[in-house]
């Protein structure tokens, strides 16, 4: 695989080697230009009728011939960081829902490409990906928030001393590479403490083992994912420090992304799947070992390490909920975050077309309400 430019788009939220170490992955989607979209008027559930069904169960959609069939991208390899939509497929709540979902796993570089042209109708994509993506003209809306904190952090062991950004100064700091949401995520940490990417040294990883690098001292932290590095680091015995960017600079999180065309031809399908999910999410949060079962029902291979793949999702069901969806509910999407993220990005200039909140998130979205 070739290195990304500057504005390629990272899709995957998550690098696939959270389920099994050593499988790797990274899906990239080109820069693409176009015009810009708008979603028509699409019948859909009212608020509280769809804040109602988020409560006590899934929404549906209208009754019809059959279930409405939806394809959903979750990424490269099954994992249990993908729990809530094993979980809602095993119960039969999307079967409930009126829904007829298809779980693509595989490496599709043009993921949210396809969403936006309606052959994927539903893809997990990280904000940062959005932004980008929507400015150059690719037609998808975000319409519901996984990942209420940004997962992306720096991490280091405990003894080499870092507890702030401003520690980082001067260290050896190891990244896949100079692209996606952690080299974002990694710009903005450093600014916060008056720094640039020049104030440290930055030593590349394509091949995604950092983790190892800080292990064993040959650098002093890394970029890495909340639920994947730092824990892998903590079960092999180092004590783990993260530096998160969340009080920072907002940055939006992976999240549901789907196309303009679907939204507008399955909206109620969409709707109904969002809370869905949401409902699993909230099931999964009272019960985390519901949510391992179906994760190894999916991937039996988990099984032989349950304890650290529940370590993993407990560190996942962290990161689902931020300060807006501790008040608004799983899925709540961070309006005024959006805002800070489209100025943060402009700055960096991923953002070659404005491009303004109600062009990238579904208006009014939080919990499956459109």
């Amino acid at each position: 695989m070739t290195q990304p430019n500057q504005l390629e788009v990272i899709v995957s939220p998550l690098r696939p080697h959270l389920a099994v170490p050593g499988l790797v992955a990274t899906l990239l989607v080109a820069a693409c230009t176009g015009g810009g979209s708008s979603i028509p008027p699409a019948e859909s559930a009212s608020p509280a009728a769809s804040a109602s069904a988020v409560a006590s169960g899934p929404a549906s959609v209208a009754p019809s011939a059959g279930p409405v069939k939806l394809t959903v991208g979750l990424g490269y390899i099954p994992s249990v960081q993908f729990a809530p939509f094993y979980l809602a497929q095993q119960e039969g709540w999307y079967s409930e829902a009126g829904l007829e979902v298809e779980f693509q796993n595989k490496i599709d570089p043009d993921l949210i490409t396809l969403v936006g042209q309606g052959a994927i109708d539903v893809g997990i994509g990280d904000g940062t990906s959005v932004i980008p993506a929507v400015s150059q003209g690719i037609p998808i809306r975000y319409v519901a928030t996984i990942y209420g904190q940004f997962p992306n952090v720096v991490f280091a062991k405990a003894a080499s001393g870092i507890t702030t950004a401003a520690d980082l100064e001067g260290r050896k700091v190891g990244t896949p590479g100079r692209y996606g949401s952690g080299w974002i995520m990694l710009q903005a940490l450093l600014g916060s403490a008056g720094m640039t990417p020049e104030d440290v040294e930055i030593v590349e990883y394509p091949d995604f083992t950092q983790r190892a690098a800080v292990a064993q001292g040959a650098v002093d932290a890394a970029t890495g994912f909340v639920n994947n590095e730092p824990v892998q680091l903590e079960l092999d015995g180092d004590e783990a420090v993260v530096l998160r960017i969340d009080d920072i600079t907002p940055l939006p999180g992976p999240g549901l992304v789907a196309g303009v065309s679907t939204l507008a031809s399955k909206r109620g399908a969409i709707d109904a799947f969002v809370a869905t999910t949401l409902r699993a999410m909230d099931a999964i949060v009272a019960d985390p070992e519901i949510g391992l079962d179906a994760a190894i029902a999916a991937v039996p291979e988990l099984a032989t390490a349950r304890d650290a793949q529940l370590a993993i999702l407990e560190a996942t069901i962290q990161s689902w909920s931020g300060p807006v969806q501790a008040s608004g509910g799983l899925g709540a999407i961070d309006r005024d975050g959006w805002t800070a993220s489209i100025e943060y990005l402009t700055a960096l200039g991923l953002v070659p077309n404005p491009v303004t909140v109600d062009d990238l998130v579904v208006a009014g979205s939080s919990r499956g309400n459109y």
